[in-house]
């Protein structure tokens, strides 16, 4: 794998030198985007408003609208504004790791001490996993300043870019129902929960989409004609809550595809 970021973890006087690497790759199928006619390939080109000819990744930049003229900035640029953050991880306090709402979390990647960060690293993953707490953090990637959290996995550290507070939607427009539940059906729901319940093991579940439209592509190539599935959605009244409850646990133990 190859390091997307180098620089420092900071927190009081302590700089870790670090390097990250992405912990996560696409698992959906690519798919290319042709014209139905003829099946030829749609490709996208950057095309120059003023001239109409298309213009090379190398002579693209970025630019800021400034009253209607165009400042172009450069790697250099974002890092002058300032140095410190683009290259430093800065934990700003320590929190309880379960105290945060797992909607906040988005993308993770795993830190790796760079030379002569090795102990300092290694202290610093013991202490949280002693502590059971997680560094909120602030660092520069892409040019953007990111909210994150820094937390342990087993022998290694992540950190995982967070969203801002301004960025989750408000939940006042979902419609809930005013409802309370019935103590009988809430026993009966608490004892399914229980007969389903395992240890949490993510080898279990798999990306069974993907392998199923592959399939189908297989199948298709071929000439043969795919049976369209029926899936029929069943509206429960409730009269029958408690019977579906019923029937439930009655039921053998669903397990992880």
């Amino acid at each position: 794998m190859k390091a997307i970021w180098s620089g420092a973890i900071a927190f009081g006087l302590v700089n870790i030198p670090v390097k990250l690497f992405s912990a996560v790759e696409a698992s959906e199928l690519d798919l290319d985007m042709v014209d139905k006619k003829d099946h030829s390939k749609i490709r996208y080109k950057r095309v120059s408003e003023k001239t109409g000819k298309e213009v090379t990744w190398s002579n693209i930049a970025k630019a800021y609208n400034l009253n209607g003229n165009y400042v172009v900035l450069d790697d250099k640029d974002f890092e002058k504004v300032s140095p410190e953050k683009s290259k430093t991880i800065d934990i700003q306090e320590f929190v309880d790791l379960t105290a945060i709402d797992s909607v906040y979390f988005d993308t993770p990647y795993y830190v790796q001490p760079a030379k002569g960060g090795e102990k300092a690293y290694v202290l610093l993953r013991d202490a949280l996993k002693k502590s059971k707490k997680a560094g909120i953090a602030t660092f520069v990637l892409r040019s953007k300043e990111n909210l994150a959290i820094l937390k342990f996995s087993g022998n290694i550290l992540i950190i995982q870019k967070m969203r801002y507070a301004d960025e989750i939607r408000n939940s006042k427009d979902i419609k809930i129902p005013s409802l309370s539940s019935k103590p009988a059906e809430l026993k009966m729901a608490l004892n399914l929960i229980e007969q389903l319940s395992g240890k949490f093991d993510i080898s279990k579940y798999k990306d069974t989409y993907s392998n199923e439209l592959l399939k189908l592509i297989k199948a298709k190539s071929k000439g043969k004609k795919i049976k369209q599935p029926t899936m029929k959605v069943v509206h429960s009244s409730k009269d029958d809550l408690m019977e579906q409850l019923k029937a439930s646990l009655g039921g053998r133990k669903k397990k992880a595809s």
